[in-house]
């Protein structure tokens, strides 16, 4: 007899624990749309930091190019450099 209602008893808590309410269904979803939304603008924001970083980077860069540029357009140091009379006049 305790074996039939025990079996009876966990056989009657899984009806009622498989079974969700409307409400509980809609809270459930609730909970899912604040989490996908949350997801979208952490998404959009990485985007933004990534154009902001690539942008940074190819100012950077340029900035550097530019640099190198004025080194290899400078005469080396401890060189000497001559200057005709025509360039002085100029």
């Amino acid at each position: 007899m305790k074996k039939v209602l025990f079996l009876a008893l966990a056989l009657g808590s899984f009806t009622f624990s498989s079974c969700d309410s409307k409400k509980e269904d809609a809270q459930e979803q609730v909970g899912e749309n604040v989490k996908e939304a949350g997801e979208a603008k952490a998404d959009a924001m990485e985007d933004k930091a990534d154009a902001v970083r690539d942008s940074a980077d190819a100012k950077g860069e340029a900035i550097q190019d530019n640099a190198d540029k004025m080194d290899a357009a400078a005469p080396a140091a401890g060189t000497t450099t001559t200057t005709t009379t025509e360039e002085v006049k100029k």
